[in-house]
């Protein structure tokens, strides 16, 4: 089995020390490098491969959302899955903008903290049942309906890529196009799927259309 190489982002060390030792008996989950803080974990970032990133919120210097967002800009293939005492509505929704695929709260047990692990380091999302309750009032309230909110939170390079899935080009073609991988072309596809609320490609070629990122 394949190893799931993760970075530990957390201002207390003795969290950071018993998440540690809970996953020492698991061989398949390798927690590579701590980092105190936002900044600390994107010096590890620029000199390592990671498949997960499992962040704190409220830490000094850089806050884990922001951290979540230059990850997410910078280093798309890495998968970052939240793991805080927070649960405003708030709070979620903006470490979901900045490029969380997962949000689960501090208080859950082992087994469902190993299944986020395993789910998000897939790229898939996942969240605890009281974070899902909450994405699902905001979405009720329509607050993520917003187009114009949901384009402005794009990056430039989700846009280029969203115009090429537009036109069509294959996950290869792009990554030829952009010098990048196919596999850093995948998470960009999924993360856009996530930002815009998209069920699958046919909706995120609608949305380009709608919001003239690319021709009819």
């Amino acid at each position: 089995m394949k190893k799931i190489r993760i970075l530990l982002v957390d201002d207390h060390q003795l969290i950071r020390s018993g998440i540690k030792n809970s996953l020492l008996s698991h061989e398949h989950l390798d927690v590579v490098a701590e980092a105190k803080d936002g900044l600390e974990a994107l010096e590890y970032l620029k000199n390592d491969q990671f498949d997960l990133v499992i962040m704190d919120l409220s830490m000094p210097n850089m806050s884990g959302t922001e951290a979540t967002k230059i990850i997410n800009e910078k280093y798309p293939e890495v998968n970052v899955l939240v793991l805080s005492m927070h649960n405003e509505e708030s709070r979620i929704k903006e470490a979901l903008k900045a490029g969380a695929i997962g949000y689960i709260l501090k208080s859950v047990g082992m087994d469902e903290f190993l299944e986020a692990i395993e789910i998000c380091a897939k790229g898939e999302p996942y969240f605890t049942q009281e974070v899902s309750t909450k994405i699902m009032n905001q979405l009720v309230r329509g607050k993520e309906h917003d187009q114009t909110d949901s384009l402005t939170k794009l990056t430039k390079r989700e846009v280029e890529i969203l115009k090429l899935i537009s036109e069509e080009h294959t996950n290869h073609e792009i990554a030829d196009k952009l010098f990048i991988s196919s596999r850093t072309v995948d998470t960009h596809r999924r993360n856009l799927i996530q930002k815009l609320q998209a069920k699958n490609t046919a909706g995120l070629v609608r949305y380009a259309i709608r919001n003239k990122i690319a021709k009819a």
